[in-house]
This record gives C-alpha cells, sequence and structure tokens, in this order.
C-alpha cells in the first residue's frame, strides 16, 4: 500500500467548503482525465472537488474509487466509510468498501457492509454474489487458522526434553522413564514422577520450574495420556477376547469398597478407563494404598490386562 504527500482525502471531506457548482465542473473535468489514462491528475482534481464541497457524494465516490486503483487503500476506505455512515448509504459505496474489507481479511466488516445491501434489496445479484465469496473466506481462514494452531501445538509438543535447559541427572532420568517429549511429560504427574527410583525432589522442582516459564504444568496433559492408554489397549486386545471386556464396567472386577471408592474419584468406570491409567495415578488418591493397588493388579492379571506404563 503505496502512501501519498499530497492532503488527506478525509481532511478534506471533513472540510467546510460547499461549492456544489465548482465541484460539479471538477468532478467532469476529473472524469474526462480518467478516460484520457491521466489516473493521477484525475485523482488531484477530485481532490480539489472534495475540499470544494464536502457534502458532495460523487466527486468523494469517484475519488476513493480511484484511489483504490491507484493503491491508495487507507485513504479509499476512509472515504468509502463515511459515505457509507449516511442514511441512506449508497449502495456502490458498500460493495466497494465490503470488497477492500474483504482484502484484508476483515470479513465480519466486509459481511456487515452487504448486509447493509441484502436487507434492502434480498435479491441483489452483486451483493449475493459477494456474500458468498466473503462467507466462503471467512470459513477457509478459520479453517486455516483452526489447521494452523493444530500444527503449532503438535510440533510443541514434539519438542525433545533433551532441548530443554534441564540438568544432565534430571535429563537422564526422563529419559529412564521413556519420557522423550514435552508431551509425554505433560501427561505426567509430580505423583508419577516421584515413584521412579533417583528422582527426587530437585529434578522435580527444576520441571515444575522449566514449564511454569511456558504457562504449562506437569499433569495438564493427562486426559491425552489416558486417550493414548486406551486407544493402545484397544490396539494391543484387537480381535481377541479382551477387546469387548474394555467396554465393561470395573464393577465386574468386585473389588473393595475402599478401591471402588477410588476409582470412582479418577472418574474410572470401564476397564478401558482403568487400564489407561497408571500404579501412580492410583497412588495418588487419598486412602488408595498398597493394599488396593495390588488388589487392581492381581483383579486385571485374571484377565489378561495391566495398568499403563510409561518406562519400557
Amino acid at each position: 500500500m503505496s502512501s501519498s504527500s499530497s492532503p488527506s482525502a478525509l481532511d478534506m471531506v471533513i472540510g467546510s467548503g460547499g461549492d456544489s457548482a465548482q465541484a460539479g465542473r471538477l468532478l467532469d473535468e476529473a472524469r474526462q482525465q480518467a478516460a484520457d489514462g491521466e489516473r493521477m491528475s484525475a485523482i488531484e482534481t477530485l481532490r480539489k472537488a472534495v475540499q470544494a464541497d464536502a457534502g458532495h457524494d460523487e466527486a468523494a465516490f469517484q475519488l476513493a474509487y480511484h484511489l483504490d486503483l491507484a493503491g491508495e487503500e487507507d485513504e479509499a476506505i476512509s472515504l468509502y466509510e463515511r459515505l457509507c455512515d449516511k442514511t441512506p448509504a449508497p449502495v456502490n459505496a458498500l460493495l466497494n468498501l465490503a470488497v477492500l474489507y474483504e482484502d484484508r481479511g476483515e470479513y465480519s466488516r466486509a459481511e456487515r457492509c452487504l448486509r447493509q445491501v441484502l436487507d434492502t434489496d434480498p435479491n441483489h445479484p452483486r451483493a449475493r454474489l459477494y456474500m458468498k465469496d466473503v462467507v466462503a473466506s471467512r470459513d477457509e481462514g478459520a479453517i486455516d487458522d483452526a489447521e494452523s494452531d493444530h500444527l503449532k501445538r503438535r510440533q510443541e509438543m514434539e519438542m525433545q526434553v533433551t532441548d530443554f535447559d534441564l540438568s544432565v541427572r534430571t535429563r537422564t532420568a526422563l529419559k529412564r522413564m521413556n519420557i522423550r517429549t514435552l508431551g509425554d511429560l505433560l501427561r505426567t504427574t509430580e505423583a508419577e514422577l516421584m515413584s521412579y527410583k533417583n528422582f527426587g525432589d530437585s529434578s522435580l522442582e527444576e520441571i515444575k520450574r522449566m514449564l511454569a516459564g511456558k504457562n504449562m504444568a506437569l499433569g495438564q496433559g493427562i486426559d491425552d495420556g489416558h486417550r493414548s492408554g486406551r486407544r493402545t489397549a484397544l490396539d494391543r486386545f484387537r480381535g481377541t477376547s479382551q477387546e469387548a471386556m474394555l467396554n465393561k464396567p470395573v464393577t465386574d472386577l468386585a473389588l473393595s469398597v475402599r478401591a471402588r471408592r477410588a476409582l470412582q474419584l479418577l472418574n474410572i468406570q470401564t476397564l478401558g478407563d482403568l487400564v489407561s491409567h497408571t500404579e501412580a495415578e492410583l497412588m495418588g488418591v487419598k486412602n488408595f494404598g498398597a493394599t488396593s493397588l495390588t488388589e487392581v493388579k492381581e483383579r486385571l492379571t485374571d484377565i489378561g490386562m495391566t495398568l499403563r506404563i510409561i518406562d519400557n
């Protein structure tokens, strides 16, 4: 978009000029200049016409039109917007302004302009055509934004933990737990990390500080981990007798009251939900101790299943 050293057309419109006859003569002169291919001369003449009569709508419209063709979009939009503030707003000004808004990706503004035309004339052919284009561009833009956000998030989740500013000891511990990426780390809870041998408070605090710097926290991706666990179990048991069992309620395991209450607190309703959880997650529930954990593991072993594990 280019800029001009000439006075702003909007400043001219705001001026107090009122010589309609002079503005009309200058408008005729500008039209002849435009017909002769002298667009820049026509623009300067139209500036004078608008300055002569700020209320001369046709001179302002023609100036906006030629400014747009010359690449002076900001000035053209300002003029069109001022014209469209009038009641009733000129239809051609609304249509041209809608096109400029669409070119800038301002689809809501473009749609409002076209809606003004269609509210008065629902069958206006150009307005209907432009509206289809605006809606299609808006929807396509929304899809592109969503895909872009998804791609960025996926790329971020796939960042290797070795790329982060962590001590060698902490990186080594995460590697032993098979926590390779940021996504893996976010799907892990404090309890799970602390359940591993030689993983201490200093490493935990180091990781929490690193995540806090990214406005993230341990466990925030735990639902993703459960979904992944359910998919893994389904893939593992596909075509076997256990596949159908994944949808059965955990009450079929005939667990003790304490174990059942713990599973209820975690909203574990089916066997598929249960095998998507880790030992540490279960142990993190109040009053769920080693006895209850052993009970759950034994019941699962009886039917050929296990809790989710992180390390290889």
